[in-house]
């Protein structure tokens, strides 16, 4: 990799000299290296990690911020090296963490400091994930316990959409590339980063089919291993209520798509099973006059927002309760069970 990928203008950087070698730079971008190292902090996974500042670091080695498990994480956005002085700077770092009994060490290397990563693995770093921009590499130093990192995501999320209308029809669709030609399935697809379940399938059914909807219960939830990229598999059913009934499909994905009488539905012999199953527990919760609720809370520690999902047993007169997430417009009318 050439080296102009490394350049940077000089109002940009505070140099760190060792033994008169620029080894180190440290980004100031107009702000004083505090608020740098803020940033840092505040960065999408603090509220788990708990980043810390570090205070001192010997001259000629990297900062990086210290997270609650006594870890430290180096983003190479944040401190530049270049590809001559990274051995150096990288042999240094290690031996000064080692000393001070640190744990877990990141490398958070983005595309600009690609040529980092083999040197990382030759002083023992393994991969752990990666995104476009950028992967993250670990060692674990302590020789007298386990590594104890947490493996990164395995399970690949989605959610399907059991929306039924007052005619006791049921919204189906025949996918473009579906594994059994012609078969009938619920709406849906994959949950987006920072998504909610519910937000997911309202989501998916209006890119499917143009109807709107909105929440009523959760249904089932389907758990297999061994699908795309190796992953875990984790489908969630939503029932949704339309709050319009016009199909307009969307055709780079959807072949055909329909209201289905749901005793059809239920005999139909291009429907699979499980979307059977999932009809009829929708139906048997109905009969019963229960739901499977959301509730919005917060987290007294961590200050953050989370779905808690419940059995309630919905009050008479009340055909279709909405919940509390983001997805709803009126007030929650159940009783916990």
């Amino acid at each position: 990799m050439s080296r102009a990928l490394f350049v940077i203008p000089q109002r940009l950087l505070s140099v760190v000299r060792c033994n008169q070698v620029s080894l180190i730079t440290r980004h100031s971008s107009k702000m004083s290296e505090q608020q740098q190292e803020s940033n840092i902090v505040k960065g999408a996974d603090s509220w788990f990690n708990k980043y810390t500042v570090v205070e001192n670091s010997p001259e000629g080695t990297f900062k990086g911020v210290k997270d609650r498990f006594n870890g430290i994480t180096v983003d190479s956005n944040m401190e530049t090296c270049s590809p001559d002085s990274f051995p150096t700077v990288l042999k240094r770092s290690l031996e000064h963490w080692i000393h001070s009994k640190n744990r877990g060490i990141w490398f958070k290397v983005h595309l600009s400091a690609a040529c980092w990563i083999p040197e990382l693995v030759n002083n023992g770093f393994q991969f752990h994930h990666a995104k476009n921009t950028f992967v993250m590499l670990y060692r674990w130093l302590p020789t007298t316990e386990s590594a104890n990192i947490p493996p990164y995501s395995h399970t690949m999320v989605g959610v399907g959409a059991l929306v039924m209308n007052d005619r006791n029809q049921v919204l189906v669709v025949s996918e473009n590339y579906a594994l059994i030609a012609g078969s009938w399935k619920l709406p849906g697809g994959y949950v987006e980063p920072n998504e909610n379940f519910i937000d997911a399938a309202i989501r998916e059914v209006m890119e499917e089919t143009n109807v709107r909807t909105k929440f009523d219960s959760v249904v089932s939830i389907r758990h297999a291993h061994g699908a795309g990229f190796g992953c875990s598999d984790l489908y969630i059913v939503m029932a949704l209520t339309p709050l319009t009934h016009e199909i307009s499909k969307c055709n780079r994905e959807i072949a055909k798509c329909e209201w289905m009488d749901v005793n059809e539905y239920l005999a139909h012999p291009k429907v699979h099973e499980t979307n059977r199953n999932f009809v009829r527990t929708y139906l048997e919760y109905k009969r019963l006059g229960v739901r499977i609720d959301c509730t919005e809370e917060m987290h007294q520690v961590l200050k953050k927002r989370y779905n808690i999902y419940s059995v309630a047993k919905v009050t008479e007169g009340c055909d279709s309760v909405e919940s509390k997430s983001s997805s709803s417009s009126s007030s929650i009318n159940t009783l916990k069970l």
